[in-house]
């Protein structure tokens, strides 16, 4: 694990944070512009399509119609990465750490800002893969990605944020 000065690594996290929200509020507008609404567009066979999708429910369209909700939940989770990155050593989990927070407020600026309105706006869906999986993007990906490694890496013994167990 590669330990690096705290000033970098809130830096970094910032940083990968920064990029990857404006790439998924990019691909999102991208989605808006170039596709129709609930049109497949073959990407790679049946594997992967693209299709426009306006969701008002969480990650993989699970909890439909609580938007509100999801944007308070959201809110509450960006808060909390944001507290606690102070405390991230290790410039994998602070890269890690970006990740998913971009991944929380990207789906958090859709709820605030996009149709309906505020707090209830929908979320642009846009990747598709086969099995009847639900429609989803980038930040879904970026949010459930960062959560299964974490807990891997948890499970693997290590602590959470590379952070050194507090001695009473």
């Amino acid at each position: 694990m590669i330990k690096s000065k705290p000033g970098f690594i809130r830096w970094l996290y910032l940083v990968v944070s920064l990029f990857l929200i404006g790439l998924d509020q990019f691909t999102k507008n991208l989605a808006i512009a170039t596709l129709k609404l609930g049109v497949d567009y073959p990407v790679i066979g049946e594997i992967l399509s693209w299709r426009l999708v306006y969701n008002d429910s969480a990650a993989f369209s699970l909890g439909f119609g609580y938007t509100w909700i999801l944007a308070i939940t959201s809110s509450i989770a960006m808060l909390a990465t944001i507290w606690f990155a102070r405390r991230i050593t290790s410039v994998s989990w602070s890269i890690m750490a970006g990740i998913f927070l971009a991944g929380v407020v990207g789906n958090l600026v859709d709820r605030l800002i996009r149709e309906p309105g505020f707090g209830k706006g929908h979320v642009i869906d846009f990747i598709q893969i086969p099995f009847n999986f639900p429609v989803f993007n980038l930040a879904d990906i970026f949010i459930v990605s960062m959560a299964i490694l974490s807990v891997l890496r948890v499970l693997r013994g290590e602590n959470i944020g590379g952070v050194e167990p507090r001695t009473k």
